[in-house]
């Protein structure tokens, strides 16, 4: 009996617990076509209480460019009541509040502008972030690469061949993104850069951008599907395997182990038990010179002999491949002399452009005919 109201009451909690998560996953679904309302001035009527600014500095080749759009970036802020500089002498934009500004979070905007503009993004996409749904990140790659050339070679595969791969994630993500120097610039609703953030850094950790773009295009596909969105997905994603290729090189002289033995190796001798052995120990002081000498002179003459033959090399003569003789001609491909004679004959006879013996006879006949018919 007991067994079977434990078991009753852990259903009931079951039940429970899924009405609760059905009605969680209710309250967190956002219908479609739903907006956040517009921050208007009603909201804030009495303003800011104190003024704040934000100032970022700007490399020299984008002096040109900024110079030119200043006056648009100055126009879309006085919209929003924020007042911008733009400091050439010290290479700095500046954004300030002002006394009409009722927006609180507009000076962050403002700041994430002008970074942007200093990051080489073009003004048309700079200001789309003064937007409410509209977000950026400015990712910093630099420093997650060690080797230069592998840091270049891992941009250049984020950005593919024509530019290609970074189109492909810029339709999936709906992001603006922009790579350049040791940042990539994003642009767009907070859900696309997200996704832009963990594929940019995946390729700076050598994982093949395509992989992620693989992921994307089945997960937009399943958004679509309206049974599916409060589902897992794990089960239609690809699962990729990473091979650890290991590229380590073996030495050329391997060690082998010996075998283990409990008695120590034998001692080695000495100088003095070795000439004792080969009788030197006891030759005097000149008979000992003379022999090494000797031994001196051997060495010296085993030098000279291989010298002599490696310079003897190059006068033995190279060993010739023997002739083959040509095959006879078969007596169906035998050529007819006779008639090439004959014709060569009559190619003597004839000159170059010239007519012969019958077409000048019939040429003299008609120029006949033609002088009767004329008189």
């Amino acid at each position: 009996c007991c067994c079977y109201f434990y078991f009753f009451t852990e259903k009931e909690r079951g039940r429970e617990r899924e009405r609760e998560w059905a009605y969680e996953a209710e309250l967190l679904t956002v219908p479609d076509g739903w907006k956040e309302p517009v921050f208007s001035k009603d909201d804030n009527p009495r303003g800011l209480l104190e003024e704040s600014s934000f100032a970022t500095l700007f490399p020299k080749y984008r002096e040109a460019y900024l110079k030119e759009c200043w006056p648009l970036v100055q126009k879309a802020l006085n919209e929003h009541h924020v007042s911008a500089t733009l400091d050439l002498i010290e290479g700095s934009m500046t954004v300030c509040t002002t006394k009409k500004t009722f927006d609180p979070y507009i000076i962050i905007r403002a700041r994430d502008l002008i970074k942007l503009l200093a990051r080489s993004v073009a003004f048309e996409q700079a200001v789309r972030i003064l937007q409410d749904d509209v977000a950026c990140d400015i990712i910093k790659i630099g420093s997650l690469v060690r080797n230069k050339e592998r840091f270049v070679k891992r941009r250049q595969r984020l950005i593919g061949p024509k530019a290609s791969t970074l189109k492909a994630l810029e339709l999936l993500t709906n992001c603006y993104i922009m790579v350049q120097g040791n940042t990539v610039s994003a642009i767009g609703p907070f859900n696309g850069l997200k996704e832009v953030r963990k594929v940019v850094l995946d390729t700076m950790k050598n994982i093949h951008p395509i992989y992620n773009i693989k992921t994307l295009m089945i997960k937009r596909e399943l958004a679509k599907d309206s049974e599916l969105r409060t589902q897992s997905w794990e089960r239609f994603l690809p699962q990729f395997k990473h091979k650890n290729v290991n590229k380590r090189k073996e030495p050329k002289k391997k060690t082998v182990k010996k075998e283990y033995t409990p008695f120590p190796p034998p001692q080695p001798e000495s100088q003095i038990d070795k000439e004792l052995a080969s009788g030197e120990y006891f030759l005097k002081a000149n008979q000992k010179k003379r022999q090494k000498m000797e031994a001196i002179k051997a060495k010296q003459a085993e030098a000279l002999s291989k010298r002599q033959e490696e310079r003897n090399k190059a006068f033995i003569p190279p060993k010739e491949k023997p002739l083959v003789k040509p095959k006879e001609a078969s007596t169906e491909s035998k050529l007819d002399v006779a008639a090439i004679k004959e014709k060569v004959k009559k190619a003597k006879g004839k000159k170059l452009g010239a007519l012969t013996a019958e077409e000048v006879k019939l040429k003299m006949e008609a120029d006949e005919k033609k002088k009767k018919r004329k008189k």
